[in-house]
């Protein structure tokens, strides 16, 4: 499956992910924002997601919660700052382990021809070293592993 582009600029607060699914961009919005769906694909495999909260609104909120196979807990949440169905949403992300630490995101679904969607995401940290510790946590492969779960749905929807 394709890989996510990560774009990365050296000392910049920025990062974005790029990443096209074939399927419609009414598709994936709705996937990605169907809090029955989050858990078919949201974080890696060996983590079962469970969403808290998911308020898919200006001003609502998302909380969703990994659990390992020894009963770990990992916990992520934020507030949704517009939705543009299909075709944005703008909210904060937080991991629960770092408090304080706080992203804005962007998320653009593009409509290509031949019924392709490309994602876009760009994530604005509030240091260079948040986001640098972002992306050293394996936040890339775990994002591409994602992606390659809402593949999967999308191809049997």
């Amino acid at each position: 499956m394709p890989k996510a582009e990560l774009i990365v600029q050296p000392n910049s607060h920025e990062m974005s992910m790029i990443r096209v699914f074939n399927a419609p961009r009414e598709l994936v919005f709705k996937v990605m924002t169907d809090p029955k769906q989050i858990p078919n694909w949201w974080g890696p495999r060996q983590y079962t997601t469970i969403v808290d909260k998911m308020e898919v609104k200006a001003g609502g909120l998302w909380r969703y919660v990994q659990r390992g196979a020894d009963g770990s807990e990992f916990g992520f949440h934020g507030v949704y700052h517009s939705v543009v169905e299909p075709e944005s949403i703008i909210d904060t992300f937080e991991f629960e382990g770092m408090p304080g630490h706080v992203l804005m995101e962007t998320m653009t679904l593009e409509a290509l021809p031949e019924g392709k969607t490309k994602l876009i995401v760009s994530s604005v940290f509030q240091t260079v070293a948040d986001r640098d510790g972002m992306i050293s946590s394996g936040m890339e492969s775990g994002s591409n592993e994602s992606y390659d779960r809402l593949d999967e749905i999308l191809a049997a929807l």
